[in-house]
């Protein structure tokens, strides 16, 4: 039975300034093997985020309706700065929904993405938000890892 994303309480607060802050915590989550209080395994965090890292310079092919374009343009400096709300539901037919993977298999991706993300400076346009600067889509990433790596939680 899958878990309502919006109502998980025991969520940790996470905050990343740059790319390589992402992998340093996904490092230290495998490494204290913390465990996940939402619908995916670390694995499937990992490799979710390096498809949108990647998607980002390959393009998406996603086309979200007219309404939810114009409302993510005009919170843009929100979604790019401030913490993005949990449960959001993909459509089923997008890729950016992860077949499940083992944590390292996850993390080699995260670490490839990002690699790439820093070689590479092509970036197309986001579904959502339209053309974005790179120090923009680094922002986009951190707040997308923020939300999903804050349902991996170390036991205390």
């Amino acid at each position: 039975m899958a878990i309502d994303t919006k109502s998980v309480a025991t969520r940790r607060q996470v905050h990343y300034n740059r790319l390589e802050d992402i992998i340093a915590d996904a490092e230290c989550m495998v490494d204290c093997n913390a465990r996940t209080v939402g619908n995916w395994s670390r694995g499937q965090i990992f490799r979710h985020l390096a498809t949108a890292m990647n998607q980002s310079i390959d393009g998406m092919d996603l086309t979200p309706p007219w309404f939810l374009r114009l409302g993510a343009r005009l919170l843009k400096k929100r979604l790019l700065t401030k913490p993005l709300s949990p449960g959001f539901r993909l459509p089923r037919k997008t890729k950016l929904l992860p077949e499940p993977v083992s944590d390292q298999q996850g993390l080699q991706e995260l670490r490839e993405a990002v690699a790439r993300l820093r070689a590479d400076s092509t970036r197309k346009p986001s579904p959502l938000l339209g053309d974005l600067s790179l120090e923009e889509w680094d922002q986009l990433h951190c707040r997308h890892a923020e939300l999903h790596m804050s349902f991996i939680v170390p036991d205390e």
